[in-house]
């Protein structure tokens, strides 16, 4: 890959993870980095490593009300523009749908959809006069599946890409792409710190006990490697027909193609009994 005209990397959860990986990559290539963190402390190395010229580190929870336009005014003050603003911050819930309060579930759509979409609504106003600009929502392979145990976190992730998949149809006359990330399983501290574990009804033991277990025993264990997984989404940004949803890893290839099949295989079974809903003439 050869090195690019320096860009700006907007980074929302860049303290560890992806976050972290898509810091680290960015600088690598030479882009300036504004690196959107909860807790500054966390990347006090990566300051002490870093080109002050290249990085701004801001504090950006984004459940916070103005926190995202709070931190998208610095990144514009200090470094002129936006050029790559990577939604990332969020985090997991894994248990039954009974045994996910609504306090949790209200909770991680707050974090993970509604924080997301302030982040871009700061942003666009800056990306729109620019008339440029890339917005990369992470998703999950969740976010196009579910499986026991994730209704939670799936419904944030559903919802993210509902949501970008109409904003890319808004924003695409205005010079900016929107691209939808699907990882599968990567070395990241989702099913660490990441994870909440809701309690557990005896009842659904069969069914998301195996998911719980999952859960626990991937950490530190994922073949993914966030890394590489920036450099696919800097090639995919890059390319001359960016996609609208990228796959990572294969079993996120593996499981988007199972469920994208099964669905037209109940379409094509369903399909005359469906279509003879109209009123009869």
């Amino acid at each position: 890959m050869t090195t690019p005209t320096r860009q700006t990397w907007f980074i929302t959860g860049a303290s560890s993870g992806f976050g972290r990986a898509f810091a680290e990559h960015a600088l690598a290539r030479g882009h300036n980095v504004v690196a959107a963190v909860r807790s500054i402390a966390k990347l006090q190395d990566l300051i002490a490593t870093q080109p002050a010229d290249r990085l701004l580190v801001t504090r950006l929870d984004v459940d916070r009300p103005g926190d995202a336009r709070t931190a998208v005014a610095a990144a514009v003050a200090r470094f002129g523009r936006i050029d790559v603003l990577i939604n990332n911050a969020g985090y997991g819930v894994v248990g039954a749908l009974e045994e996910t309060p609504e306090s949790e579930l209200r909770a991680i759509m707050e974090t993970n959809f509604f924080g997301a979409i302030a982040v871009i609504q700061a942003a666009l106003p800056t990306l729109r006069a620019q008339r440029s600009g890339n917005i990369v929502n992470i998703s999950s392979l969740g976010g196009q599946l579910s499986f026991e145990g994730f209704s939670a976190y799936s419904a944030t992730k559903f919802a993210l890409e509902g949501a970008s998949e109409a904003l890319a149809r808004e924003v695409a006359p205005l010079g900016i792409k929107v691209l939808i990330v699907e990882p599968g399983s990567f070395r990241t501290e989702l099913a660490g710190n990441a994870m909440r574990h809701m309690p557990i009804i005896d009842a659904y033991q069969d069914t998301v006990g195996g998911t719980r277990a999952f859960a626990h025993d991937m950490h530190r264990a994922q073949q993914g490697d966030p890394h590489k997984a920036a450099a696919v989404i800097e090639q995919a940004l890059q390319s001359e027909r960016t996609p609208l949803r990228l796959q990572l890893g294969a079993d996120a290839i593996d499981a988007v193609r199972s469920h994208a099949e099964a669905m037209l295989d109940d379409m094509r079974d369903w399909e005359a009994v469906s279509t003879a809903t109209a009123f009869d003439d």
